[in-house]
């Protein structure tokens, strides 16, 4: 599985977090439009990034350049990241993924998981 990661903040902890689920993730930093493309053009799989609200900074671009449908918020502040629905948007074939940097650590542990066990 290849994962880009784009967003505005916190990248290479990003990267770190993702690459702790396994051999068979490889990653790459981009920037946002960078990154998105590399979805759209079927060069990486997953597109993850983190920013102060969740879908703001770590999904613009990707929302502009892939559509809404294939973008997840996973948290916001006041609000963690919830399995059921990282699930759920796994499930959808959904490709984006963001999440504030304060909740990193469980977002990204959510989402490879959902990924990897589906």
């Amino acid at each position: 599985m290849k994962v880009v990661i784009g967003g505005q903040v916190d990248k290479k902890e990003v990267e770190a977090l993702v690459k702790e689920h396994g051999e068979g993730v490889t990653t790459s930093v981009k920037s946002d439009v960078e990154a998105a493309m590399a979805i759209k053009s079927g060069q990486a799989d997953i597109y993850v990034g983190a920013c102060a609200t969740g879908g703001g900074g770590a999904l613009a671009m990707a929302t502009a350049i892939l559509g809404k449908d294939q973008c997840e918020t996973v948290s916001m502040p006041g609000r963690k990241p919830d399995e059921s629905k990282i699930k759920q948007a796994v499930a959808q074939g959904k490709k984006a993924y963001g999440f504030t940097a304060d909740h990193k650590r469980e977002a990204i542990s959510l989402i490879m998981n959902a990924l990897l066990n589906n």
